[in-house]
């Protein structure tokens, strides 16, 4: 194959690993019924008229299976913090003594399983769409470098079919990641 469609599918290869990470990083913040730090990534606050994330305002343990501990590096932050988890999609209630937020995990129940395992759904569904694109952009490069005379027709299906596999298995990556977070969700 001719360098023009190396790189392409290098671009290729790199973006929808990209893609399977964002895929992953996604489906760690999804509440399973345990507590796990990774629940509030996506919870940011409005800290001095900033958006920042929460990692940056305070230290998050899990101190068990079911309890968080939020202990924020500016003790004034306390309630903007406990405001924008409330706000979240986490559905927590945080409590506080003045030091420390604590986040009790609550026990999950089927009906709140059911809507997460939709979420993890949606969020494979999500990047699996990201994946398409991405060989959808370079099957056109392709098509383009071979109208312009860049490369021939046997390295524009070579390149094709090598993509297809790639795609083929940055999906399947992407299926595991939803199988195994289904599995967690619903294991009781």
């Amino acid at each position: 194959m001719s360098e023009f469609t190396d790189e392409l599918l290098a671009d290729a290869k790199e973006r929808m690993a990209k893609s399977v990470e964002s895929c992953s990083h996604e489906l760690a913040t999804v509440r399973t019924g345990r507590a796990s730090p990774h629940l509030l990534d996506r919870v940011v606050v409005d800290y001095y008229d900033i958006e920042t994330p929460l990692r940056q305002l305070s230290q998050i343990a899990a101190t068990d299976a079911r309890l968080l501990t939020l202990t924020p590096y500016d003790k004034n932050a306390i309630k903007t913090i406990e405001k924008a988890i409330l706000e979240s999609d986490l559905g927590l209630t945080p409590s506080n003594d003045g030091n420390v937020i604590r986040l009790q995990i609550p026990e999950l129940n089927e009906e709140r399983r059911r809507d997460l395992v939709k979420v993890v759904h949606n969020v494979a569904e999500e990047s699996r769409v990201a994946v398409r694109n991405i060989r959808r952009d370079v099957m056109h490069d392709l098509r383009e470098l071979k109208k312009e005379g860049e490369i021939g027709e046997d390295d524009e299906r070579r390149a094709e079919a090598d993509l297809q596999k790639r795609t083929d298995g940055a999906i399947e990556e992407i299926e595991a990641l939803l199988k195994a977070k289904e599995e967690e969700i619903l294991e009781v």
